[in-house]
């Protein structure tokens, strides 16, 4: 892989360490599509599994207090099925089609949050919660973001914004796992060829962005953080989308 490549991945996983740690997620949607049009579909969603669960375990320390882990339990459960449907999917699907997926997923993400802000609409129970679980796993094996599901029954089910945030970051990390386990078994060529130094780079980067993080969050209001990860989001994505229909 080539030196400007590598810089370039250490470059946005910075960007999405710093998204995850103020608004509590972030990462996956942001960089995703980015990591996807670098390294190609299958490779880019990959690194970006491995990069979420090692941001979120950095995190976990940080906001152990505030996590509910009642709402952990349930929607770990069912996420775990879906990430192993999901992998299962993602291996057979050619580069383009993947791509078109991960990009689709990101958009439809964003208008989903755009809609749900104004809704007047509260859901309770524990048939929501097993469902968003499902869909984050199968969506984050996919197309690598994991967090649209969740974030919408959050916003549905009025979960305020702390202990959301919080327990999303074990949340991330056991889903994540689960995720990397079944591709290492399915298609372990898909990991990146990073070279040994690259890695390391990697999790240090995300641990600085994650510090970085921390102090932005002290002067960024989340209004603006959330606006800023949308932003980037949505260009990624729609460039996700459009490679991804070139290619067909």
């Amino acid at each position: 892989m080539e030196l400007s490549l590598i810089f370039l991945v250490l470059g946005m996983v910075v960007i999405g360490a710093i998204a995850q740690r103020v608004a509590g997620l972030g990462f996956a949607m942001l960089v995703s599509p980015f990591l996807v049009l670098a390294l190609g579909a299958h490779q880019g969603v990959f690194l970006v599994n491995i990069c979420g669960v090692v941001s979120s375990a950095i995190i976990v320390p940080r906001v152990w207090k505030d996590i509910d882990w009642s709402m952990f339990r349930w929607l770990t459960g069912f996420s775990v099925f879906g990430s192993v449907a999901g992998a299962l999917l993602a291996g057979g699907l050619p580069q383009a089609p993947l791509s078109i997926i991960v990009g689709a997923t990101v958009l439809a993400a964003l208008l989903l949050s755009l809609i749900l802000v104004r809704a007047d609409v509260t859901v309770t129970g524990q048939i929501p919660k097993g469902s968003a679980g499902f869909l984050s796993g199968l969506t984050n094996s996919l197309a690598g973001v994991g967090g649209p599901a969740v974030s919408a029954y959050a916003v549905l089910a009025r979960w305020p914004q702390r202990p959301f945030a919080a327990t999303l970051q074990p949340f991330f990390v056991v889903t994540g796992l689960a995720t990397i386990g079944m591709k290492f078994l399915t298609v372990p060529d898909q990991l990146p060829l990073l070279p040994a130094w690259a890695w390391v780079g990697v999790a240090v980067f995300i641990w600085g962005g994650v510090l970085i993080g921390e102090q932005v969050q002290r002067v960024v209001s989340d209004k603006h953080a959330r606006f800023f990860v949308l932003c980037c989001a949505f260009v990624g994505a729609v460039t996700a989308l459009v490679s991804g229909l070139r290619a067909l």
